[in-house]
């Protein structure tokens, strides 16, 4: 089946350090599968993905 929201991704960027930051948004960031400064991954893009983002947006870049 071709189930259109399985077939999105969205790439994400740590562009800002998590030192300092609530230890909340430092476990959203390492749920998104963030590790270091300017490290992307390619998550599905749903709606809790989306919210984790929203988040930390002070702390990402988006694209896609």
């Amino acid at each position: 089946k071709g189930d259109n929201m399985a077939d999105k991704k969205i790439k994400v960027t740590l562009t800002k350090s998590t030192i300092g930051c609530k230890q909340a948004h430092r476990a959203t960031i390492r749920g998104l599968g963030l590790r270091r400064i300017n490290h992307t991954v390619e998550v599905v893009d749903t709606p809790q993905v989306r919210g984790m983002i929203r988040a930390v947006q002070y702390l990402v870049r988006c694209e896609g």
